[in-house]
This record gives structure tokens, sequence and C-alpha cells, in this order.
């Protein structure tokens, strides 16, 4: 079980922080936090770089592949995290969907405080580049402030993660 206390105390970190970056910490320390608590995802990485020192994925974790955990994504996991109080939109999906493409992985989460930009039903903006890169192959799912406070334990996660890959390769939505 998820300790609600905790996660409110990085929200809260979040709200006081006074940089882009504090802020952006924040989100990614309560992200590793729910992450690591998945069976099977070990060795989380922060704010690794691509070669060249360009395309940062901010966590990354290695997935054993555990029964009760991920085991039909691949064994990188990698999570891009958007503390914005904007919605992210058509360009950072494409730049994560790069950043996948250049690492040899299809999948990854995009974790948006906010939400995205558009409407699913329309596909437009971040939504379109969402759909495109289904396409193309790679699969990103979206993961909200309220998606992840509706969380008590990583067995929810695990299962919002696969609730919203089936409705991403069944339906389109997000």
């Amino acid at each position: 079980m998820y300790d609600s206390q905790r996660i409110q105390g990085f929200w809260q970190q979040s709200a006081a922080a006074t940089t882009t970056k504090a802020k952006g910490d924040a989100l990614e320390d309560l992200i590793e936090y729910v992450f690591q608590e998945i069976p099977g995802l070990i060795l989380p990485t922060r704010n690794s770089r691509g070669p060249g020192g360009v395309a940062e994925i901010d966590i990354a974790f290695w997935n054993d592949g555990h029964t009760d955990g991920l085991r039909q994504f691949d064994r990188l996991i990698a999570i891009e995290c958007k503390n914005w109080d904007a919605a992210v939109g058509y360009v950072e999906i494409v730049m994560f969907k790069e950043k996948l493409r250049t690492r040899g992985q299809n999948f990854g989460v995009m974790v948006a405080v906010s939400g995205v930009t558009g409407t699913s039903q329309a596909q437009t903006a971040a939504y379109k580049a969402l759909f495109d890169a289904k396409g193309e192959g790679f699969t990103i799912i979206v993961i909200t402030r309220s998606d992840i406070d509706a969380l008590t334990s990583a067995d929810d996660l695990v299962r919002l993660i696969k609730e919203k890959f089936l409705r991403l390769c069944l339906s389109g939505h997000i």
C-alpha cells in the first residue's frame, strides 16, 4: 500500500518549489516512489542522457518481468515527467517518442500532471502525436495527477497501465 501522506508530501514539495528544477525533482521523486513498488521494477535510474549528452530520460527502471508486475512490457520502462501547470503538447510527445526510438524501445510512460492538449475523439494536438506514435509501433501511456491521486497500491498502478495500454490499442483512446 502506498503511504498517502508521503504522496501528499511530494505534491506539497512541488507546490512550494521556487524553481522549475525543484518542481520537476519533486514529481520525479513521487514517480520513483510509486513505480519502485511494482514487483520486478528495479534499478531506478534518473536523468540519464543519450549519446552526446542529449535526449534525457527522467526515470528508467529495469523490468524483470515479474508476474505481478509489468511482464508484458519492455525490459526498460522509460518515464518522462512533466510537472507543468499547462497540458503537455504535440512536440513533447514526439520528442519522447524519439527518445524511445533512439534507445530501441517501443513503450514509455508520460507523466503529464495537467494532461495533454487536444481531444481524443478528434485526434488533435498531443492526442494526434500519441496516435501517430502508436501507428509507428510506439506505445506511450499518459498518466495524470488525478490518476496518481487515485492510486492506493502498486497493484492499482499496474492495472492502470494495463488498462490504458488496452484502451489505446483497441480504441485509440488514452
